[in-house]
């Protein structure tokens, strides 16, 4: 009888035990990330919706200008928001605009969302930066084939998280070139503004941006494990710092064995 009245228990105990270990399997930072694809080709003409239900592609969007594409989650009460107003933070910071010399793309990884959360999206982002958000920034929805389409080109991976009932994913941002290419990707909350114009410079390829522009690149290293530009200058001095003291290290050992060898002679000479 005792053991009868132990069995659901044990059963109860072991379920418990199983939805812990099913909880523990997630872990975000294995299944979330992002892939270094620079210049895959991504496809633009795939079917997406927009914040006002139309049918739109990325190819009609771009315009035949590059694209600042942030994927997102339109219906998100954590970082999503916060990422979509840094990127507009540097959009302020830098000389470029939408839609004349890009285009921005809030591009929505929820298959379940549609227009109503884009638009809502959409709708926040515009109150906080009405100037910049006039034209030239959308808001995307689509199917999951659609866009494992462009995520999986983009190395971007992503995984549902049953602890939340969301999507786990990074937060950054790709710039792709008119021809939709994958040229630079820019992580974190809230990317620096020169750090967007050097990506938009080198991603227009040659379209948009002065002759300045173009010549400040070349002083500026795109580092993929940062997704940062640093100065030639800064990583020029380092890389002197180094040679300096690999080549006084040199002289010095140099001159320490001319020293040993003139000490030799004058040995042997007293012992005779």
């Amino acid at each position: 009888m005792m053991m009868r009245h132990l069995l659901p228990l044990v059963f109860a105990l072991l379920g418990f035990t199983g939805s812990q270990a099913a909880a523990a399997a997630f872990d975000p930072f294995a299944v979330t990330g992002i892939e270094q694809k620079l210049d895959a080709k991504i496809p633009l003409d795939q079917t997406f919706t927009d914040e006002g239900g139309h049918s739109v592609t990325l190819r009609g969007l771009a315009a035949g200008k590059p694209i600042v594409l942030a994927p997102v989650l339109h219906n998100c009460p954590n970082i999503c928001g916060v990422t979509l107003s840094g990127l507009m933070e540097a959009v302020r910071e830098q000389p470029f605009r939408p839609p004349g010399d890009f285009a921005i793309i809030a591009f929505g990884i929820d298959p379940r969302e549609g227009p109503t959360e884009a638009q809502n999206s959409l709708d926040q982002l515009r109150r906080r930066f009405p100037l910049l958000t006039a034209r030239g920034v959308h808001a995307l929805t689509g199917t999951e084939s659609d866009i494992h389409a462009v995520t999986n080109a983009l190395g971007y991976r992503y995984a549902w998280d049953p602890d939340i009932g969301q999507y786990a994913h990074d937060a950054a941002v790709a710039v792709l070139t008119p021809d939709g290419r994958l040229s630079r990707w820019l992580y974190g909350l809230a990317p620096e503004g020169n750090d967007l114009k050097l990506a938009l410079t080198e991603a227009g390829q040659g379209q948009i941006g002065s002759w300045g522009d173009q010549l400040l690149l070349l002083c500026y290293h795109y580092d993929p494990a940062t997704g940062r530009y640093s100065p030639l200058v800064h990583t020029a001095l380092q890389m002197a710092g180094g040679v300096t003291v690999l080549t006084g290290g040199g002289l010095l050992a140099f001159a320490l064995l001319r020293e040993r060898r003139r000490e030799k002679p004058s040995v042997r000479g007293r012992r005779n």
